[in-house]
């Protein structure tokens, strides 16, 4: 078979698949419609993780998971679009990290709209201006984002979804790397790349902003100047930067964790995560009676992180993550259990427990 034959063929597929994409579409356009019609969430994590596992276990092995994922989210973002006009708050400008996050989950069909800080994000949820949001919620390496954890305290939106993103940091600038004299980043960034900067740039001057979208504004605007900024490569391309040097993260494992917040939690998959806060009762053993309840159920809990009320002096609220769906008899009775011992208790929510 010469190359014309191998091309003809790949030609017919093009065809068939466009066919069937059109078809898909068809369909896909009819689920809005009952979904509409029956007061349902338009974005369905469940129903996406199953569809994902689904197609990844019959998979022949010519693709790898990765790829299969990436194809598919689009493919599921054009639909998104199709179903509804779709709108997804993140903290922003343009090129951040959780812009990133946002187009890794919900692909680049739908809308988005940045915003300027976290306490905007969970606004416009909330207000109904958009349909989700994306808020970051911990990092591998720095830990916890504790103003997402305090805005969720009076909030009414729920959690539904999780993302991972592989933080890869880069060195970017418009002038050649002996004429950098200020580094600019988001505070985070400039930790994960500490030592870095230390061995490569120690005299630099390092300069805290509000993002690394912001940052590599400023690298633009003050170039004459020596500056340079630290965030991601799509950063770098969507202002013009050269990227100087690429990957100078001090941790290869560097990860954040991302959630997408909006109306309604979302069903159980079989494989979930649950969010929860609680304060507990000013009385001795108060927090070891609340953990308890977990330890009683044999519910595993994968995180806590405590933070000031801001309500009274020295009450605390406990974020915990635990394993399993609020749905769950074992998660429920654990909850219930929960609830005798503590002056509040909050279901954030249940999501799927995907590692994508």
């Amino acid at each position: 078979m010469n190359l014309d034959d191998i091309r003809s063929q790949i030609d017919m597929i093009d065809h068939d698949l466009l066919h069937l994409l059109a078809r898909r579409a068809e369909l896909v356009h009819q689920v809005g419609l009952v979904k509409k019609r029956d007061g349902l969430q338009i974005y369905a994590p469940e129903r996406e993780e199953a569809l994902l596992r689904r197609l990844i276990g019959i998979n022949a092995g010519r693709l790898p998971e990765k790829s299969i994922r990436a194809i598919y989210r689009e493919i599921m973002s054009a639909a998104l679009a199709l179903e509804d006009d779709l709108t997804i708050a993140y903290l922003g400008p343009e090129g951040t990290w959780t812009h990133q996050a946002a187009i890794k989950k919900f692909g680049h069909s739908v809308g988005y709209s940045a915003q300027a800080n976290l306490s905007d994000v969970f606004d416009q949820v909330a207000r109904r201006q958009v349909s989700y949001g994306v808020v970051p919620i911990e990092n591998s390496t720095d830990g916890a984002v504790i103003h997402t954890l305090d805005l969720f305290v009076d909030s009414p939106l729920h959690i539904c979804a999780q993302i991972l993103l592989r933080i890869e940091h880069c060195l970017m600038a418009a002038v050649p790397r002996q004429e950098i004299k200020t580094l600019y980043s988001h505070p985070q960034a400039l930790g994960q790349c500490n030592h870095w900067i230390l061995q490569n740039f120690p005299k630099a001057n390092r300069v805290e902003v509000s993002s690394t979208a912001k940052a590599a504004q400023i690298a633009v605007e003050r170039a004459s100047e020596g500056a340079a900024a630290i965030g991601s490569s799509l950063t770098a391309e969507i202002y013009g930067l050269k990227v100087i040097e690429e990957s100078i993260q001090d941790r290869a494992t560097n990860t954040t964790r991302f959630l997408v917040i909006g109306e309604k939690t979302c069903p159980p998959t079989g494989n979930d995560r649950t969010s929860i806060l609680f304060a507990i009762h000013d009385r001795p053993g108060s927090l070891v009676k609340a953990l308890q309840a977990f330890d009683q159920f044999h519910i595993n809990m994968s995180k806590i992180e405590s933070r000031p009320s801001k309500r009274k002096d020295w009450e605390y609220i406990f974020y915990v993550d635990l394993a399993g769906h609020c749905e769950d008899p074992k998660v429920a009775e654990a909850l219930a259990e929960l609830e005798n011992h503590c002056s509040l208790v909050k279901l954030l929510g249940s999501f799927p427990d995907a590692g994508e």
